[in-house]
Formats: structure tokens, sequence, C-alpha cells
């Protein structure tokens, strides 16, 4: 065995084109990068949504409306869920992690109980916050509303 007769062993390699290596290497020269422009050029770097020159789509629609970046999302929860809730139960204690197991909220949901439904069970709901109606409803029977 000599040295001109080494070969790396079949499969270990892969034929790469070698860009930038001279004109022997068939991509000498631009190196495949064209002759002029910001992309022959180094350090360039494509920015998102970039249309060659053009003015961007996500310049050209329209923007209207407001997102209020303080607004905290809360899960509804009608009464008349609690009381279909308390029936299969059969508790009157009802907080956030009866919800999330029942599949009414998820876990890390803020949860708001609201007054849609009617409601004859004296619940102890604990909750992060109520709607008015909620409140009443669950008062006029007598149960209590926490807010956590």
């Amino acid at each position: 065995m000599k040295l001109n007769n080494l070969k790396p062993a079949k499969g270990s390699t892969k034929k790469v084109k070698r860009i930038g290596r001279g004109e022997g290497s068939g991509h000498g020269g631009t190196a495949t990068r064209g002759n002029k422009g910001a992309q022959a050029r180094s350090g360039y770097n494509r920015k998102i949504g970039f249309q060659g020159g053009q003015m961007p789509l996500q310049r050209t629609s329209p923007k209207f409306g407001f997102k209020n970046h303080t607004r905290v999302e809360y899960r509804g929860v009608n009464v008349a869920a609690l009381q279909a809730l308390s029936e299969s139960l059969n508790t009157n204690v009802i907080g956030i992690d009866t919800m999330v197991e029942a599949g009414l909220a998820r876990a890390n949901d803020l949860v708001k109980i609201l007054g849609n439904g009617e409601l004859t069970a004296k619940l102890e709901v604990s909750a992060n916050a109520f709607s008015k109606s909620a409140i009443a409803k669950i008062e006029a029977c007598e149960g209590k509303a926490t807010i956590i």
C-alpha cells in the first residue's frame, strides 16, 4: 500500500461544490455569486420580507384598528355550566382546578364566571373574576363567590 493508492471508504464522502477555490475548480472567479450587487458582496444578509427593492407585502397591506397590549383575556364559564358541573360531580365547592378537570378551562387560563343560565344549587365558587349578574345569581341561591 502506498500513499497514491489511498482512498476514502465507499460512501463516507459526498461530492461537494468547492466554491471560491480557484479557476480549476470550475467555480472560481465570482464563486457562483454573479457579477455585481449586494448578493455578490461579503456580509450580505437578506432581510425578512425583502422583495428585490419592490415595496414589501407587509408594508402595502393596510393596517387598522387598535390592539390593547395590556388587555387581560379570561376564559368565560357560564353559571349554567357550573350548575351542570355540580350535578355531575355531586359537589357544592367549585374551583378553577375543578373546572380544568371537567374541561371547562385550561390550566393557565384566567377564569371569569358569567351569568348566562339558571342556577338552583347552593355553590361556593372561586374564580379570577365574576360578572355582576353571576354574583347576583350565586348569592340569590345563598352561595358564595370568591375572587382568587
